[in-house]
């Protein structure tokens, strides 16, 4: 019995990450525009990585909406994100970089993480690692499979609310 509780979780934890998609080797972002995340702008806070979380998205202008993330533990800046959704060519991408408390970049200098836009439906925007969900006008959730030290990765889930 011992033996088959991994067999049995195993496909536990692909149901876990039904949240993302990923784009195949070769695959092309179908055409999409800005207004399909025009939900994110505005103050979002929420809870993640045992502190605090918040993000703040700008009005689009020019195709693009950029943001700011904090992540918060026992109120001390624990690491930053700045990043942006932009139109690029007819679609979208998700572009980021990390910092610590003290702004040094965590990718190198002219790195920068980046997600190609899979397809919009229903509710929700799919770029390739992460959804952006928009639940209400007042709450909104991103799913983002997140890289683990042993070249795994984890879907993990940001509720937020609107300040």
């Amino acid at each position: 019995m011992r033996h088959l509780v991994p067999f049995l979780l195993a496909p536990l934890h692909v149901l876990l990450a039904q949240n993302t998609l990923q784009m195949e080797q070769g695959d092309t972002s179908p055409d999409a525009t800005i207004t399909l995340v025009e939900f994110m702008e505005g103050h979002w806070t929420g809870t993640a990585f045992g502190g605090v979380t918040e993000e703040i998205w700008s009005p689009d202008i020019g195709g693009s909406m950029m943001f700011v993330f904090r992540h918060l533990i026992d109120d001390k800046v624990n690491f930053y994100e700045i990043g942006h959704i932009r139109e690029v060519g007819n679609s979208l991408v998700f572009e980021l970089k990390h910092f610590d408390a003290n702004l040094h970049g965590w990718e190198a200098r002219d790195e920068v993480q980046q997600f190609k836009f899979i397809k919009a439906e229903g509710n929700r925007v799919y770029f390739d690692g992460f959804t952006f969900e928009n639940i209400s006008p007042q709450k909104i959730a991103i799913y983002g499979l997140i890289g683990n030290d042993d070249g795994t990765t984890t879907e993990m889930v940001f509720n937020y609310n609107r300040q």
